[in-house]
């Protein structure tokens, strides 16, 4: 899976750390942001749920579709909940996992996100085939949030040509280094 890059040499999705030789994402900010994602989410779906008012469930829809949008097409560096999710873990230590395990993720996310605002729209479907949709998508939000566990990463991962190397909780060769340490990757 090779990585879009702009016209400067920096990748769209990711950036570069020193002692790294791939483009990394924070690992704790993906999961903030999966959290502030999930809460909106949960909050609609559940609303649509109980009222059968689905207009909250096709704003988050659009919000989250436009969300993954940016972060596969614009860059990583202007996605919002990203950004937040930065900003909300900034003292803690990050984890970098290599850009492109995440990418299989976020277009699952991007594809399912459409397919829930087509079948809430110009599809006129009936809501339970939304809510559905929007229920697995949250499901796949919260493992993200609560468990670190990214299923598009791990399909990624088993089927990728090129296995990473900088994998969410040690479950690759990548350990992170402590703090102030330097990065180090034992290869087989």
């Amino acid at each position: 899976m090779q990585l879009p890059q702009s016209d400067r040499g920096r990748p769209i999705v990711g950036q570069w750390v020193e002692g790294l030789d791939v483009p990394v994402i924070n690992e704790r900010a993906v999961r903030a942001s999966a959290g502030i994602l999930f809460l909106g989410g949960f909050s609609a779906w559940l609303w649509g749920v109980i009222t059968a008012d689905l207009q909250p469930m096709r704003v988050f829809g659009i919000v989250f579709a436009v969300e993954m949008m940016l972060r596969l097409f614009v860059g990583t560096a202007f996605t919002p909940t990203l950004v937040l999710g930065a900003w909300i873990t900034r003292p803690q230590r990050p984890e970098w996992v290599e850009a492109r395990s995440k990418l299989l993720a976020w277009r699952m996310g991007f594809v399912m996100s459409l397919a829930g605002c087509f079948s809430l729209g110009w599809l006129g479907l009936p809501a339970i085939i939304a809510q559905v949709i929007c229920g697995m998508c949250l499901l796949l939000l919260y493992l993200e949030t609560a468990f670190g566990i990214c299923l598009g990463c791990a399909i990624g991962q088993r089927f990728a040509r090129r296995k990473p190397q900088l994998c969410a909780g040690d479950t690759c060769t990548y350990t992170p280094p402590a703090k102030g340490a330097q990065h180090s990757i034992l290869r087989d």
